[in-house]
């Protein structure tokens, strides 16, 4: 067994890993804009646009952090400047309540919802769920305790590693995998929002998995969808990105999100870039069998007596392919003529002493 289909498990019975298609995660985030009828709008967007799972995140602001004015809890600069985090989790944070509704939304249209909890409150709360993994998040790869309460479910882990190093990522792989958790998959991840493609450094992916013995995939932050196929080109075997009904409605996430065009488009994208990437083939693939005929080969262009010396005159590689391959016409050149032959026939062995 390869190290790859040692390492492939399943969410929700799709498997997961570098032998099947990517798998792509729909993030809400705070999408939903403080309305429930608008997140059940983005779960069945994502389901339309053939996304394979839908992300909550479990917090409440108090959770997360304390309504505190003192600068360490202002955020300076960037996209949310100014605000207090506790501010900024009030709005941004997904309502327990609305938890429920969400899932049967999930399960009526036919996608796969799990959730990123950011304590351990939250992971009691979601095991009432029956969420099918979980995902931590880059900000929480550090937060071993809670790595290991959400490994010790036993069920399938994302985590994140934007902002961690390679120690850092190290530990929480080690943390999950000593709770008896062996089903991790990594993203790679940069933690900017948004976060400029020059930082992406996607060739990191391989050496993820290499270094750590696990599936990996991306979590990307980038504007668009170029970056995300260019991860699936080099590995990832699960894409994360923020998704939004519209930008234009605005949001604390909407301006690095996608809508639901770009979504679609993400997933189609992604799935033709793993179809590329097949296998190691030298051979002729069936869609080339009839355009062998165009290729070079050797022919008559200039009408050749029965005994006559064949120079570069008289032969050439052309267009099409029925005559001698173009590398024998050292070969053929400085014999003599069988027989009469005439302009535009292809070159063949007994057509020449």
């Amino acid at each position: 067994m390869t190290t790859a289909e040692r390492n492939t498990f399943e969410i929700a019975g799709r498997p997961i890993g570098p032998g099947h298609p990517p798998y792509v995660v729909a993030e809400l985030s705070a999408n939903h804009n403080g309305d429930l009828g608008r997140a059940l709008a983005v779960v069945e967007m994502a389901k339309d646009a053939g996304a394979d799972a839908v992300k909550l995140q479990t917090y409440t602001a108090d959770t997360m952090t304390i309504d505190h004015d003192s600068p360490e809890f202002r955020i300076s600069g960037g996209l949310w400047d100014g605000r207090s985090l506790h501010e900024l989790y009030e709005e941004a944070h997904t309502p327990w309540d609305w938890h429920e509704a969400l899932f049967d939304k999930a399960r009526d249209v036919g996608i796969t919802m799990f959730s990123a909890p950011f304590d351990s409150t939250a992971v009691d709360f979601l095991e009432t769920l029956n969420v099918p993994a979980y995902k931590i998040a880059s900000f929480e790869a550090v937060d071993l305790p809670l790595i290991a309460r959400v490994a010790a479910t036993g069920k399938p882990m994302i985590i994140s590693t934007g902002m961690a190093n390679h120690d850092e990522i190290g530990e929480a792989v080690q943390t999950a995998r000593d709770a008896g958790n062996q089903n991790i998959v990594l993203l790679h991840c940069v933690s900017g929002y948004p976060a400029p493609p020059g930082d992406s450094n996607l060739r990191t992916i391989a050496d993820i998995a290499e270094q750590f013995d696990v599936v990996v995939g991306l979590s990307d932050h980038t504007l668009g969808t170029a970056v995300s196929v260019a991860g699936v080109s080099l590995g990832a075997t699960l894409i994360e990105k923020h998704v939004t009904l519209s930008r234009e409605d605005r949001g604390p996430d909407s301006s690095f999100s996608l809508e639901p065009d770009e979504l679609r488009l993400l997933v189609s994208s992604c799935r033709e870039a793993w179809e590329a990437l097949g296998r190691i083939d030298y051979e002729r693939k069936e869609s080339e069998t009839g355009n062998a005929v165009f290729r070079r080969s050797l022919y008559v262009v200039q009408d050749i007596a029965a005994g006559e010396t064949l120079t570069d005159a008289h032969v050439r590689s052309i267009r099409p392919g029925f005559g001698l391959a173009p590398k024998h016409l050292p070969d053929v050149l400085g014999r003599r003529a069988r027989k009469s032959i005439s302009r535009g026939t292809a070159m063949s062995w007994d057509l020449v002493e």
